[in-house]
């Protein structure tokens, strides 16, 4: 089925409205949609190159709009919308998400995991469903989803765009390493702006 679904997305890259598609598939892959934005942003980068800009800002702002109501489902109907959502991805235990974020450091934990599933494969809509679920803090949520999301989007838009079809092997082989490398690289960042922040109130 996810095979299908697959292919039937990539035809969307050639339809005169892909920019629609595309903003309409970034917003629902943040709570529910199993294909990431991806699978149409390489496609339409290399036949548009010019408007690389333009379709990792439509991406980006689809799936920060997303993310925000997968946070309203997690936070008001987790139990009605939200664990049916976790099933479908084979989850079914989530009784340990706000232990976890009540535990010293959770904050920190949190962000760490939010800002990995917002830069890798990682399913994001679990985390952003379960946001709103533990109650994490909106205003964390929105900059780390931006800037995560925003980060992935814009890079690989303009890697296509100014290096072609040779980066798209090079990005469909190596996303995974290289979205690792890159989440460590930003969690390291957002942290230390936390501590700065925390230390600066105090």
């Amino acid at each position: 089925m996810f095979k299908e679904l697959y292919l039937k997305t990539i035809n969307l890259a050639g339809h005169k409205s892909s920019k629609i598609f595309l903003g309409i598939m970034s917003f629902i892959e943040s709570f529910v949609f199993p294909i990431p934005p991806d699978v149409l942003i390489i496609p339409m980068t290399i036949a548009k190159k010019n408007e690389w800009v333009k379709i990792a800002l439509i991406a980006t702002i689809g799936s920060l709009l997303g993310a925000c109501l997968g946070y309203f489902i997690g936070y008001v109907f987790f139990n009605e919308i939200g664990v049916r959502i976790f099933e479908l991805y084979g989850v079914d235990n989530t009784s340990f998400l706000k232990d976890k974020m009540s535990s010293e450091g959770g904050t920190i934990a949190w962000m760490t995991l939010l800002a990995i599933a917002g830069f890798s494969p990682i399913p994001f809509k679990l985390l952003t469903i379960t946001s709103g679920f533990v109650h994490f803090n909106i205003f964390y949520f929105i900059i780390v989803s931006l800037l995560t999301r925003g980060l992935r989007f814009f890079l690989i838009a303009f890697l296509i765009g100014n290096f072609g079809a040779t980066m798209k092997k090079i990005i469909e082989k190596k996303l995974l390493k290289f979205s690792i490398i890159l989440s460590i690289i930003i969690i390291l960042f957002a942290y230390l702006i936390y501590k700065f922040l925390i230390n600066f109130i105090s």
